[in-house]
């Protein structure tokens, strides 16, 4: 099959199935799995998360009230450890954007034999109206409840939309209290506890490297 068709065929199957995260992965899944000539249960087998954690997070605002925030998990495959995916803060979030997510990392992983299994995170809550002080308090409480099925070979967060290095560096503390300090539970940390001096430098060199070589092996400089 040509590489136009191929783009056209996924295309449509994406505006069929929807877009965001969910038809994405949908479309890709169904294309794929099509071509291979997955059986029904196969296919089932291979889209069904291994855990998805949901817990909730009282959390004490700064004006005294109590209020409550949806926190997820969701752990792809661990056909291969550790789990890697990036944690979130967003009002959209919710199970089924962070499964399609998780499942498209343990794609990417195996199409370029990276022994690890997707997974992927977040809370429902908008940053915007957040302080820093409720900020640390969210993700204080969902490590906390969540950090049984976190580590550095089980499944290790790294930063995504609305969190940043300062966030990470939040998480590796209340990880290391419950566990003892370990650099390695969390990805996207400052630099100054052992993670990456310019994480965001590292994220475009890497990007690049694969569309350079693309490039040149279709004649252009």
């Amino acid at each position: 099959m040509n590489v136009e068709r191929k783009g056209n065929i996924m295309k449509a199957t994406a505006a069929k199935t929807g877009s965001g995260a969910r038809g994405i992965a949908d479309s890709h899944f169904d294309f794929a799995s099509d071509f291979l000539g997955l059986s029904d249960s196969v296919k089932t087998f291979l889209r069904t998360p291994f855990r998805v954690v949901q817990v909730a997070l009282p959390i004490t605002m700064d004006d005294g009230l109590l209020q409550l925030f949806a926190g997820y998990r969701v752990q792809h495959s661990d056909l291969h450890t550790p789990m890697m995916g990036g944690i979130r803060y967003h009002p959209a979030v919710d199970e089924s954007e962070l499964a399609a997510l998780a499942e498209t990392t343990s794609w990417k992983a195996g199409l370029v034999r990276i022994p690890v299994g997707g997974a992927m995170g977040g809370v429902r809550c908008d940053p915007r109206f957040l302080s820093k002080g409720e900020l640390r308090r969210i993700t204080e409480k969902y490590i906390a409840r969540i950090h049984r099925v976190l580590g550095p070979h089980e499944d290790i967060p790294a930063p995504d939309i609305n969190t940043s290095s300062e966030v990470m560096a939040w998480i590796l503390q209340e990880y290391s209290e419950r566990h003892g300090h370990n650099f390695a539970c969390v990805t996207g940390k400052p630099g100054y506890l052992g993670g990456l001096m310019d994480p965001h430098e590292a994220a475009s060199r890497g990007s690049q490297a694969p569309r350079t070589g693309g490039a040149g092996s279709v004649g252009y400089d």
